[in-house]
């Protein structure tokens, strides 16, 4: 229940305003250096996950990572359970402007329940591992037909002291316009929450959708793991 409190904690009107407005929003602390240092200790394990993919196998970037399986640890269920409320109401304010009817549920057990009797039952929580050289290409985690429009992403190492290089990066594409790059830095246990593919944007005849994809700049050195959280699964 501490990790429920923290997220209690954070300063929610700060980040429900910053995702409004650029699609992405720091949380600053998070997780305590310790959780961070289990959380990557699994890295090696193959007990808690379901699945290990090799980047460059796919054409993503190289590194690596693996997805969690059922039952997800206590520390990345606590997190995505604690975590979701607050963001329903940007995901459904999202949802209004840009003129969709469908809303998402206040419990992420009921958007669960949705995503398996849509045949999409497979766990997403994510831990990911990049040493000197990967990277990750710019993408987006959508994994079937429903999607929640937001994900977190939580920094497992020290840059400057664990790794150089890194970056976590947000590039934004709207209509007729070059693509606009952010550069979202992130210590050890803090994280970033974003948007999976696009948010709503207000132009001069109303809103509109504009299309976002995340990414990791080159590892210049050293080792860097992180946790996802994404909060629909997978077919």
């Amino acid at each position: 229940m501490a990790v429920t409190k923290r997220v209690a904690g954070l300063d929610w009107a700060r980040i429900r305003s910053d995702l409004g407005a650029r699609g992405f929003a720091q949380t600053g602390p998070l997780l305590q250096p310790d959780e961070c240092d289990a959380l990557a200790s699994l890295y090696p394990e193959a007990a808690p996950f379901r699945s290990h993919i090799v980047m460059a196998r796919h054409g993503f970037g190289q590194g690596e990572y693996k997805y969690f399986a059922h039952p997800l640890p206590d520390l990345i269920g606590e997190l995505r359970a604690a975590v979701y409320p607050h963001l329903v109401p940007v995901a459904n304010r999202w949802l209004e402007l840009l003129g969709r009817g469908e809303r998402f549920p206040e419990e992420l057990e009921e958007m669960l329940a949705r995503c398996h009797a849509a045949g999409q039952s497979r766990p997403t929580p994510l831990l990911l591992r990049y040493q000197t050289g990967d990277f990750n290409c710019l993408h987006q985690d959508v994994y079937g037909e429903h999607v929640f429009p937001l994900q977190v992403v939580i920094c497992l190492n020290e840059p400057g002291r664990d790794f150089e290089g890194g970056e976590f990066v947000v590039v934004e594409q709207r209509p007729r316009m070059q693509s606009k790059a952010e550069v979202v830095p992130l210590r050890k246990g803090e994280a970033a929450i974003f948007a999976v593919r696009h948010r709503p944007h207000k132009g001069a005849k109303g809103y509109y959708r504009v299309n976002l994809k995340h990414g990791v700049s080159r590892i210049r050195s050293g080792l860097r793991h992180t946790c996802g959280i994404i909060f629909h699964d997978a077919a």
